[in-house]
């Protein structure tokens, strides 16, 4: 028979498991009476993905050696703030550190960029900034089209996802302070688009819709979707012109789909 503290501490990790990860980490700083249960593999196996251990076995063998040697909670901000490379080093995955649902990145070679097998009109190179082993310039088209096909059953279910390009400049460009780009967020086989347009290098006085961000990149928002339950096949991340216009100095580094604010 359980002692009457195990029994009470079976009770307090399964209440805290129906937290936020966040507001149990801030619960075990609080309370330390509660710190060995709040920090308990227990409770912090729930807020991982059913599949991480899937997704860890996919990543390069140093990561997945690592990060199954951690505790749960260490295992769980491990993966919030150091993304983990997947699908050939093509794909990253983290988690929100609030929610701890799922966040990708498809990197450069893993989308459909026009003309990018072409010399002549894209470079690849590697960054150290860049968490993907290749990023791609710009050098010079006429006709910019990107796009990320990605399955939403590897999504995390009942959420509203925000999508960006995540990209910078180089010191000479051209096309993008004054032709608008257009951005389309749908799911494939859906008719229904909702496509918007917004300057990505616009004039000091106008305003400025791409953010910057703390690993040294910048992002603009693409679009929303909700993934129910991973069962509407693969949404599409798509950034284009509606005006083919020649255009260069651009470094995209991937297209990111993560929670919105935590949820």
């Amino acid at each position: 028979m359980d002692s009457p503290f195990a029994i009470f501490a079976q009770c307090i990790s399964h209440i805290i498991s129906l937290i936020t990860p966040g507001n149990a980490s801030k619960l075990s700083s609080t309370y330390p009476a509660f710190k060995s249960v709040v920090d308990s593999d227990s409770v912090w196996e729930k807020f991982l993905p059913s599949d991480y251990k899937k997704i860890i076995s996919i990543s390069s063998f140093s990561t997945s050696s690592l990060v199954t040697s951690l505790s749960k909670k260490k295992l769980y901000f491990h993966l919030c703030y150091n993304p983990i490379l997947i699908n050939n080093n093509t794909m990253s995955f983290a988690l929100d550190h609030e929610s701890g649902k799922k966040c990708f990145m498809v990197g450069a070679r893993g989308l459909s960029i026009t003309w990018g097998s072409s010399p002549q009109h894209w470079k690849w190179l590697s960054l150290p900034e860049s968490r993907f082993p290749e990023v791609a310039e710009l050098k010079l088209v006429w006709c910019f089209e990107i796009m990320a096909r990605i399955e939403t059953k590897i999504l995390s279910s009942k959420t509203n996802y925000a999508t960006y390009l995540v990209f910078k400049f180089v010191e000479t460009r051209e096309g993008f302070e004054t032709r608008p780009i257009e951005f389309d967020v749908y799911f494939e086989g859906n008719d229904t688009h909702k496509m918007h347009s917004a300057l990505l290098d616009p004039p000091a006085n106008m305003p400025q819709l791409s953010l910057n961000r703390r690993d040294g990149w910048m992002e603009i928002g693409m679009g929303e979707f909700f993934n129910e339950n991973g069962d509407d096949g693969a949404v599409i991340c798509r950034v284009c012109e509606s005006e083919p216009t020649p255009k260069c100095g651009i470094i995209i580094e991937g297209i990111e789909l993560r929670p919105k604010n935590g949820r």
